[in-house]
Formats: structure tokens, C-alpha cells, sequence
């Protein structure tokens, strides 16, 4: 492992444009559970399976459930940035990382000082009004009961937050697809790699040094030149920016 820790900052030291592709495992350590793990949301008991409660069909059926599961399970506003989100900043203010990608909506790279941040599915805090889009923070969120409504028109307040059967903002793919194709290490993190179209941004990655860290295996552990298992805070942490 210390052999693999070695060649990743030698990696980092020699790359003027990084890109780092991440997902919930990123955040587990600033105590937002991820989805997939024994303790994830997917593995929680409720009347509805979470998959279910936080598509865009429920959300149309059902809104006062999905909130109730959306303030309850999904808002974490005392959640700090961790070493990982911490070290990814101080890449980028060195001028070494150009772009984090993630599939996360806490905020928490932006929360560490992370400036370029392209967001896949979305943020917690960008709620919009679905009548007449006028915007409203997390704290409105976390405040509210039952469904919110907009205190201009009286619409539905949505979270800007891309749920199951939508689809991915177009800008937001297109930025990062072009960010990862013009990096000269790509380090992925914190990510099972299953959830489609994220997963598939991978392939865009034209150069020869791909970094992966993760607790557990990935379908793309092969293509990996550099494979660490671990938590990623204490890994990316660790790594000296010079």
C-alpha cells in the first residue's frame, strides 16, 4: 500500500490537469451515509424501497412522502467537508486540479473551497419553485413541513436534485465530459461505478493515468493503472500539494 501511496503522489506531482470523478463514498466520512453499503439508504426499511421514494414518478404520486423520506434521510446540514474534499480544494487552488466531478449533492466540495465543481444529480441547496422558478436555500427546505410551497405564487418548491427517471442536465454532462477528456490524471473516488450515466463518463478519460480509490471492488478495477483500497480521506489526505 505504501508503494501505491508513493506513486500516486508522484503522479500528482507530475499532472498540471487533474480531474477527479467522485461519489458517495466521498462524503461517509463527513457522516452522510452512502446508498449502496450494509448501512446505505438502500438497505433501510421503510413502507416504500428508497429507489422508489425519491423517483420522479412518487414525487408526482406521493409529494408529502417523498418529503417527509427527503428531509428525513437526505439533508444533512451539519455535515462538514472531510480531508478528501479539504485536499481536492487545495489541489485546485495550487492550480493543479481543474474540475471535480461528482455524483454527490451535499455541496461539500464547494463547502471546502472548491471553485469548478460539476455537479451530476444535482444540489440540496437549489430548491426552485416548479410554477414560477423562484429560487430558495436548504434552510427553507429544512424548516418547511409537508409539502413546500412557494411564498410568491403558492407552487410546489422542488429540490434541484436529479431523482430516478430524469434526466442529467445536459450543460453540466457536457462540461464534464470535456474536463475529463483533457486530463492528464484522472482520479476516481468513493464510487461503486454502477449508476448509469455517470459510471459511463469514464470512457472519455484519454490518457494513461487513472487512479482509482475505493472501500470495495469496482467493474473498472481492471482499468485502473493505480487501484488503492481505502478511505479515501485518509488516502487523498496524505497527499502532499507541491
Amino acid at each position: 500500500m505504501e508503494e501505491k501511496r508513493r506513486r500516486l503522489q508522484e503522479w500528482i506531482d507530475g499532472s498540471r490537469s487533474i480531474v477527479f470523478f467522485g461519489g458517495a463514498g466521498v462524503s461517509t466520512e463527513s457522516g452522510i451515509p452512502d446508498f449502496r453499503s450494509t448501512d446505505g439508504l438502500y438497505n433501510m426499511q421503510y413502507k416504500y424501497p428508497p429507489e422508489t421514494i425519491i423517483s420522479r414518478s412518487f414525487f408526482d404520486r406521493d409529494p408529502e412522502e417523498f418529503y417527509r423520506f427527503y428531509r428525513d434521510k437526505m439533508l444533512f446540514p451539519e455535515a462538514k467537508p472531510n480531508a478528501a474534499h479539504r485536499k481536492l480544494a487545495e489541489l485546485e487552488q495550487a492550480g493543479k486540479l481543474n474540475a471535480v466531478v461528482t455524483q454527490n449533492i451535499d455541496g461539500l466540495h464547494q463547502a471546502a473551497g472548491s471553485r469548478t465543481v460539476y455537479e451530476l444529480h444535482g444540489s440540496v441547496h437549489r430548491n426552485y419553485c416548479m410554477k414560477c422558478r423562484q429560487f430558495y436555500d436548504l434552510d427553507f427546505m429544512i424548516r418547511g413541513e409537508g409539502m413546500p410551497r412557494c411564498s410568491v405564487c403558492g407552487g410546489t418548491v422542488k429540490p434541484d436534485v436529479v431523482l430516478y427517471e430524469e434526466g442529467l442536465d445536459e450543460e453540466t454532462m457536457e462540461a464534464a465530459i470535456l474536463a475529463i477528456s483533457r486530463a492528464d490524471l484522472l482520479i476516481i473516488g468513493g464510487t461503486s461505478l454502477a449508476v448509469y450515466p455517470a459510471a459511463g463518463l469514464i470512457r472519455y478519460y484519454q490518457g494513461d493515468r487513472l487512479a482509482l480509490i475505493n472501500k470495495t471492488p469496482t467493474p473498472y478495477d481492471r482499468q485502473a493503472g493505480l487501484l488503492l483500497a481505502g478511505p479515501i480521506g485518509e488516502i487523498l489526505g496524505g497527499v502532499a500539494v507541491r
